[in-house]
């Protein structure tokens, strides 16, 4: 009793919190198994090493700061027979466009899934260890203006090069005044080719200086923006509306 009272002391000065958990049931195993004494280490450090690998994907996707939890199993593809479903897919699986820092661009109509899909390429991001940050575009913008105003720009950016991958929700919702679209555009030129980003917007690209006001910084932006990058078109009838028109049918039927 004393002997894994002092074991149980040390493995929690070691922080080996899956050790202290598991190393009696897996001793048991052990010797009904007739493991080694390597078998029975390898299968304590399996323990440690999927608990230490669940807490990080926690605390990864607590810190993106999603508005909510959007999974791509929950997506469906079914209405949206034009969208390239595998490539997508596999830009889940594989994550492989985020240490590349490609970026993601979702452009069409509203209410057909982007911002669903975002999350959820942020999400699997997250599950495969990589650095997050969701943004609504207008809020970035805000609290890029501040940090200028507070004279911490720099440090704002350096912070967001720290980061793997970066969603940018929105874009063009609301029109940028001319100092917000050089920031955005400043941020953007911050990160590129160093973090992945994942873009959603309404706008086709030929509309973007509208929203930005400038045509040759738009020019760059999108330069930027679809350097390398994978873009998906969305090509449809808004969610929410076709199911409201769904609701109201059958009302207007009877009538």
């Amino acid at each position: 009793m004393a002997t894994n009272a002092l074991l149980e002391r040390h493995l929690k000065s070691l922080q080996l919190a899956a050790f202290v958990e598991h190393y009696a049931d897996l001793a048991q195993d052990a010797q009904h198994a007739g493991w080694s004494y390597e078998q029975f280490l390898l299968a304590l450090a399996e323990q440690e090493v999927a608990r230490r690998t669940l807490n990080r994907q926690r605390r990864l996707i607590q810190q993106a700061r999603f508005p909510i939890r959007k999974e791509l199993a929950d997506f469906d593809f079914a209405c949206l027979p034009d969208l390239n479903r595998s490539r997508l897919l596999h830009l889940a699986d594989t994550s492989a466009y985020v240490p590349a820092a490609e970026p993601v661009l979702f452009v069409g109509n509203p209410g057909l899934g982007k911002s669903h899909l975002a999350i959820s390429l942020g999400l699997a991001a997250c599950r495969q260890g990589f650095k997050t940050r969701f943004y609504n575009t207008a809020a970035l913008v805000n609290d890029l203006t501040l940090a200028q105003a507070e004279q911490r720009l720099p440090k704002l950016l350096a912070a967001a090069r720290q980061h793997n991958l970066f969603i940018l929700d929105e874009l063009g919702f609301i029109p940028f005044s001319p100092s917000g679209a050089q920031l955005l555009f400043q941020f953007c030129s911050a990160l590129h080719e160093q973090v992945a980003l994942i873009v959603t917007t309404n706008l086709a690209f030929s509309d973007w200086p509208q929203v930005f006001g400038d045509a040759r910084l738009t020019a760059a932006l999108i330069d930027r923006l679809t350097y390398h990058a994978h873009i998906f078109e969305f090509r449809g009838q808004s969610y929410r509306f076709r199911d409201h028109a769904q609701e109201v049918s059958p009302q207007t039927t009877a009538r």
